[in-house]
């Protein structure tokens, strides 16, 4: 476990003294702030999206929606979040088995893993849904050996560990975040909200236009210095900024996308699917998170 000053925590907190109280329902202290942050960022920049329209507005109206679908989940507590985990693993599966086209009995497996680990990740057995990630990737490995696939089977054993690890995985740690997991998924999206604005408003620095990489050549360094300026606003905004979640948000929601962009490259497509206005498919939405969350588990100390 890491301790110290790698999680140690700075920022603004709001104390217990402000509730709100309606219909039997009474909430107060944290939740309330944080759920504060978020509607005062969104209002903050609705402005600015309107006046750019487009895509940016777009954006902007996707990401107002889908704020409450997030957030109230989170805030009811574990059972809410395992089936959040669930739901997100589940439809990031369901695209990444359409882009790579494994068979029906692959898509089925790393569905049932979608559901499983995040059950298993809060169900106390020894070593959590970690302890069954081993067994998986290799029951999912078994299956074109089973059948016999000289073609493609050695493909497929590989593109469902790495599914079973990304997709089925790495959202099962959502839970054991308990309630920092909405400043985790919040600050993570900010990040990449302050890549897109770093990108557009520093390109005029020539540092700043350099290409990240040839995997994603809309990526530039001064995408990298306006995700780190964001993530590390918000963290500090919600009283949780420190060296080890800056670096799970700002780090892990870099390598998280580039990810998902080595696989839509190696797929020749734009976009993961064309459901989710703005971004195209959920699994555009939370690439950078898939790396991000079980990055926040482990250099949190959680």
């Amino acid at each position: 476990m890491i301790t110290g000053w790698f999680d140690h925590r700075i920022g603004l907190v709001f104390g217990p003294g402000w509730r709100f109280e309606l219909l039997g329902l009474s909430v107060g202290g944290r939740p309330v702030y944080l759920a504060g942050v978020a509607l005062g960022l969104l209002l903050l920049t609705m402005p600015m999206a309107l006046y750019l329209g487009g895509e940016i507005r777009t954006r902007w109206t996707t990401w107002s929606l889908i704020l409450p679908v997030v957030g109230i989940p989170l805030w009811l507590g574990t059972p809410a979040t395992v089936a959040l985990a669930v739901a997100l693993a589940f439809g990031a599966v369901l695209e990444y088995t359409r882009l790579t086209g494994l068979a029906r009995v692959d898509s089925c497996w790393l569905l049932a893993s979608a559901v499983a680990l995040p059950v298993l990740s809060v169900a106390g057995s020894a070593g959590g849904a970690a302890a069954w990630v081993p067994w998986l990737v290799l029951g999912g490995a078994g299956l074109p050996l089973l059948a016999a696939d000289a073609v493609d089977g050695f493909r497929r054993a590989t593109m469902m560990a790495f599914a079973v690890v990304w997709l089925c995985w790495s959202p099962a740690n959502l839970p054991l975040l308990g309630r920092d997991a909405f400043v985790v998924l919040f600050a993570a999206a900010c990040a990449d909200v302050g890549a897109f604005v770093g990108g557009v408003s520093l390109r005029r620095f020539s540092w700043a236009a350099h290409r990240l990489t040839p995997l994603s050549p809309g990526k530039t360094w001064g995408g990298v210095a306006g995700a780190l300026v964001s993530g590390a606003a918000v963290l500090f905004l919600c009283g949780t900024l420190s060296v080890g979640w800056l670096l799970a948000v700002w780090g892990g929601g870099i390598v998280g996308d580039l990810l998902e962009s080595m696989l839509k490259r190696q797929q020749r497509v734009k976009d993961a699917g064309a459901w989710l206005p703005g971004f195209g498919g959920l699994l555009d939405r939370v690439d950078s998170l898939l790396v991000a969350v079980p990055l926040a588990v482990l250099l949190a100390g959680r």
